[in-house]
């Protein structure tokens, strides 16, 4: 770490390695295409938060982008996922000592004060360079739509997954004959599937590993599952709740009946990736899970969550390319940025290997894609998003979660009834709907969120 000839990749290759990374709030310093003096053009400072297998991929497409424009030098700085990104990046931005590019959650946008904190994107630059609102999926562009103007820019959707195992649904007569999993549309048909798989299972593993003791993925399940009911959260202007607590409740029964029917095991925490990779029918992970089971050479497929209130919805967040506020913004680093930024989201192949969904839909129908398994089996999910409501304080690690997910995981492992829990949140939403803003002092109805 420290030394400016150290290889970035071999780096990022060794657990060793992203703890030292993590440790310090940023990735090591690049090859000399980054991190020495360059004899480019343009200079394009770029703050993402990707490691891992994520963080490889996106230097494997900086890579390519250097290689395409050597006018351009691209200096990539990888910082700690999470809260100290978001803060740091609101720092940057407040003291003009801004990034020209930067990568954030698309649920975070809103809350980030658009037109103080973050500049929005020309649209027509974007247009030279191949990027066009036309080929993308409205409602996901719209997500980044900020009172007419466009503020992030989507590179991908990442979405909740079921993960399960081919040849133990095979012994258990649960695949088609397509070898997929049978078609499951309620949760006499969910709770059926996990009964037979069960029989299939060697003792000692769990039927499905489903994070029962984690906020961040007990929420997003329960907002998948509320949304399938047709659940909504607040009024058009945010001024009032219109969460409905019968649907909450039923959500919940839901979740909680694993755990009580024993498909779901409390004690093993988060171990279900583990459990999955030694035998356990099924898994519900993030879709950048993929390159762990790929990984392991698991015969296994990956579907959306199972629509089992009858609409299909999977829990979905998106990672959008952003630019911080400067107040000096233009000029050839600015033009740089929106070049680079079309540039990957443009060529996101490699992104795809990562597990995520790319944003840019042509790239979706390109035959290379279309080979990717099991991405071509969840690809759908692309127009069945079920996603946070769009607030100051809803987004990845935002105060939604924090403040709700715990509540969720109370009703899961069974210290509260589903229906307190279900009233429980909505008066959690009633206050935060009144919480007003930190960055600019605005609750959600002042909120500028208009699109």
């Amino acid at each position: 770490m420290g030394r400016p000839d150290l290889n970035r990749r071999q780096l990022l290759a060794t657990a060793g390695g992203l703890a030292v990374a993590g440790s310090f709030g940023f990735a090591a310093l690049g090859t000399g295409a980054d991190a020495l003096a360059s004899s480019a053009d343009t200079r394009v400072r770029y703050w993402n938060l990707f490691s891992g297998g994520d963080g490889s991929n996106m230097i494997a497409m900086l890579d390519a982008f250097r290689a395409a424009h050597p006018g351009i030098d691209v200096k990539d700085s990888t910082l700690q996922w999470g809260n100290p990104f978001y803060t740091k990046l609101a720092m940057a931005a407040a003291g003009n000592r801004a990034p020209d590019l930067g990568v954030m959650h698309m649920g975070r946008v809103t809350g980030f004060s658009p037109g103080r904190l973050l500049d929005a994107w020309d649209v027509d630059l974007l247009a030279e360079y191949g990027v066009r609102e036309g080929d993308f999926n409205p409602a996901l562009w719209q997500r980044g739509v900020i009172d007419g103007k466009l503020y992030a820019l989507p590179l991908d959707i990442h979405v909740q997954l079921c993960f399960y195992r081919k040849d133990v649904l095979g012994k258990a007569g649960l695949l088609g004959a397509d070898g997929r999993i049978v078609p499951v549309t309620s949760t006499d048909d969910w709770f059926g599937l996990l009964k037979e798989a069960r029989k299939a299972t060697r003792k000692g593993l769990q039927t499905i590993g489903m994070w029962v003791n984690d906020q961040n993925f007990q929420w997003w399940f329960f907002v998948a599952f509320y949304t399938q009911l047709g659940g909504t959260w607040f009024d058009a202007d945010n001024t009032e709740v219109t969460f409905d607590t019968d649907k909450a409740t039923r959500v919940l029964e839901f979740l909680r009946r694993h755990v009580t029917d024993g498909y779901a095991d409390p004690g093993l925490g988060s171990v279900g990736a583990e459990q999955f990779i030694n035998g356990a029918p099924f898994a519900w992970e993030g879709n950048w899970s993929v390159p762990v089971y790929s990984g392991a050479k698991l015969d296994y497929g990956a579907i959306p969550l199972p629509p089992v209130f009858g609409e299909q919805a999977t829990h979905a967040e998106s990672h959008a390319f952003v630019l911080p506020h400067q107040s000096d913004r233009g000029g050839a680093a600015d033009d740089g940025a929106h070049r680079l930024a079309a540039y990957i989201v443009t060529h996101a192949r490699q992104w795809a290997a990562g597990g995520h969904i790319p944003a840019y839909t042509p790239t979706l129908s390109t035959a290379s894609y279309q080979k990717l398994q099991p991405q071509n089996e969840y690809a759908s999910a692309m127009d069945h998003q079920a996603t946070e409501p769009k607030v100051w304080f809803a987004g990845s690690t935002g105060i939604l979660a924090q403040r709700v997910g715990p509540i969720v995981v109370s009703s899961t492992l069974g210290s509260a009834k589903p229906d307190v829990v279900a009233r429980r949140m909505r008066s959690e939403l009633s206050t935060l709907l009144a919480m007003k803003n930190p960055m600019d002092g605005k609750t959600a109805a002042q909120g500028g969120t208009a699109v």
